[in-house]
This record gives structure tokens, sequence and C-alpha cells, in this order.
């Protein structure tokens, strides 16, 4: 089943964009929907695909340790994706989590055409690693 463009708008990452950027952004989406539990991203692993949460509860820990909650419109995967490092943290779904999902050939995809939106994840990104940085 394909991602609506509705869907997207309705996310602050993609509130901004035209109709034509929402539906261009749509077609490169799937969608997954993960029980409490289901282990999503391990920290120290590849990584290949980027999430954005519809619906849900996910938590995130380094070294065992809860770092943040996210919540509906927030996203995570970026790191690994755009830095080619390994994944920096583990996240698990706190609850039943509707995730619109993109693999790495389509975050390229997304990167080259809506670069407002990758220059909003970058600016995410940083803003994750600032606390990292400041404890080095």
């Amino acid at each position: 089943m394909a991602v609506s463009s509705d869907r997207l708008r309705a996310l602050p990452l993609f509130s901004s964009l035209s109709d034509d950027e929402l539906d261009a952004a749509a077609r490169l989406f799937a969608e997954r929907q993960v029980e409490s539990g289901t282990c999503l991203t391990v920290e120290g692993a590849s990584g290949y695909c980027f999430f954005v949460i519809e619906e849900g509860v996910v938590e995130v820990e380094q070294e065992g340790t809860l770092v943040n909650t996210l919540v509906a419109g927030d996203f995570f995967g970026e790191m690994a994706i755009m830095s080619g490092e390994r994944r920096s943290a583990t996240a698990k779904a706190a609850s039943t989590v509707d995730l619109l999902v993109l693999f790495g050939t389509e975050f390229r995809v997304l990167e080259r055409d809506l670069p407002s939106v990758a220059q909003t994840i970058a600016k995410t990104m940083d803003e994750r690693l600032a606390p990292a940085a400041r404890a080095d």
C-alpha cells in the first residue's frame, strides 16, 4: 500500500513541502507497523533505514542507558545513513508503532530531490550529536 501525501503533510518534517514535493516524497516511503518491544536499530550495527514515527513511542538507548524518547513526528536512523558509520544507538518500540521507512537508496533520492527536508534532517542530526561532542 502506497503512503499518501496527506500522511506526510501531517508530519512536521514535511509540512512545508508543496503538493508536488509531497507526492514525490510519498512515493519513496514504505510503511511498517511494529509491536511494543520490537528492536528497530541496534547500536553498532550497519544502518540502511531511516524511520519517521507516525504513531507510537520509540525509546533510544546508548550503552544500555535510555537517552531519548521519540513520539509521532520524530525521526531516527539518519546518522548511520548520512555518515556511513555504524548505528550510534539502539531504538526499540515502547508501544505499537506506525512507521514510515526509507531505505538507503530512497534516502539518497530524498536528499537530492528535496534539499529542504535533507537540511532539516541534517540539522537535527547535528543537534543530537552536539551533547556527545561537549562530553568529549
